[in-house]
């Protein structure tokens, strides 16, 4: 069994700054994927970032480019979101996910609301 605890969500104004904080625990494979997913109010679930243990790639959602940052750390299962200048249209709630096995082993966090103020 794997657990996912997020932290760090809240009230930020647009232009800001927040981190999100994602610790697993239990049977996590040394090999798997963390990343982010966020679904706003009356919107299907989104990818936003991942990146892979196995050698630190990652990968983006359009939207955030250049404004969010994926990091981990691979020996505390760890996965980090760092958010610059978020906009109000980041508003929702963020999950963390943490997959291996070509998705066969996937697991997820209870969410974080992040709410962007203008």
């Amino acid at each position: 069994q794997v657990q996912l605890v997020e932290s760090g969500g809240g009230w930020v104004q647009a232009g800001g700054s927040l981190t999100l904080s994602c610790a697993a625990s239990g049977s996590v494979f040394k090999f798997n994927t963390m990343g982010w997913y966020r679904q706003a109010t009356g919107k299907q679930r989104e990818l936003v970032a991942t990146i892979a243990s196995i050698n630190g790639s990652t990968n983006y959602v359009d939207s955030v480019k250049g404004r969010f940052t994926i990091s981990r750390d691979s020996t505390k299962n760890t996965v980090y979101l760092q958010m610059n200048s978020p906009k109000p249209e980041d508003t929702a709630v963020y999950y963390c996910n943490v997959y291996w096995g070509g998705r066969r082993y996937n697991y997820w966090g209870q969410g974080t609301q992040v709410t962007v103020s203008s």
